[in-house]
């Protein structure tokens, strides 16, 4: 008895740690995106995932984690890229987020599926192009993702993964809609083209380039409101561009 309960404990911690923006993160994207995409494209999208929205099924991929019969795209929630650069050798042999992306897009675009085989491509592709913008889910390939760093966040003890997560916009105590909402506005059209222009590589680049601030940590690794205020706009940056390229992408799809 007391090894099923401790296994089942240690299966719902490295589901915690493995996993992505948290549900906050994931449904303000989704929401987000909704916003800027043509009304007739949401309603294909909207039809493809019902009865789940596009924000909610952002965390679908995260929820079927405890499904053994998904373990194969356990790995498709992150990648490793040392400078910026994708080079499959450095992968999961089970595929990771750049490669699934690119298959699952191109799956979705030449249809042929049916009704549950599409909506789970659609909420898994969703999923990972979220992730994707959380800095840590293009790592280093030395500490899963920030998940083997230890630290402290206002005196609770965490890694720097989950702090990424949901610990920075959790620690907000806004709504997804407050907060997708007063980010929304800063979204420029200029902002918008730029984001959409970039290809797949440079969201890598762009995660690598993050990593001086992400990794600045105190010596003590006891976090708090420095490192939020100096982390805040990178962290507000990441979740506006993934909405951008998350409703860019579902207009290449179902346009």
């Amino acid at each position: 008895m007391k090894k099923s309960v401790l296994f089942v404990f240690i299966l719902a911690l490295s589901i915690q740690q493995a996993a992505a923006w948290g549900q906050l993160g994931h449904f303000l994207i989704g929401y987000m995106a909704e916003q800027q995409m043509k009304k007739s494209v949401r309603k294909k999208v909207e039809k493809v995932l019902y009865p789940m929205s596009i924000g909610r099924s952002g965390t679908w991929m995260d929820d079927i984690r405890s499904d053994r019969s998904y373990d194969y795209a356990n790995s498709w929630h992150y990648l490793t890229s040392k400078n910026g650069e994708y080079d499959l050798a450095n992968q999961e042999k089970g595929g990771d987020a750049f490669e699934a992306i690119q298959r699952l897009k191109a799956e979705l675009k030449a249809g042929n599926l049916d009704a549950k085989q599409e909506a789970e491509k659609l909420k898994m592709l969703i999923h990972m192009v979220e992730d994707i913008h959380q800095p840590l889910h293009v790592g280093t390939g030395d500490d899963r993702g920030g998940n083997d760093v230890k630290i402290e966040f206002f005196n609770q003890p965490t890694n720097l993964h989950a702090l990424w997560d949901s610990g920075m916009i959790d620690r907000k105590g806004m709504s997804y809609t407050e907060l997708a909402d007063e980010l929304y506005r800063r979204l420029t059209p200029e902002m918008k083209t730029s984001y959409r222009s970039a290809s797949m590589e440079d969201w890598l680049k762009e995660a690598v380039s993050n990593r001086p601030l992400v990794y600045n940590l105190p010596e003590n690794k006891k976090i708090s409101w420095v490192y939020m205020y100096e982390a805040n706009d990178t962290l507000e940056e990441r979740l506006v561009a993934a909405s951008v390229r998350l409703a860019q992408i579902l207009e290449e799809i179902y346009g």
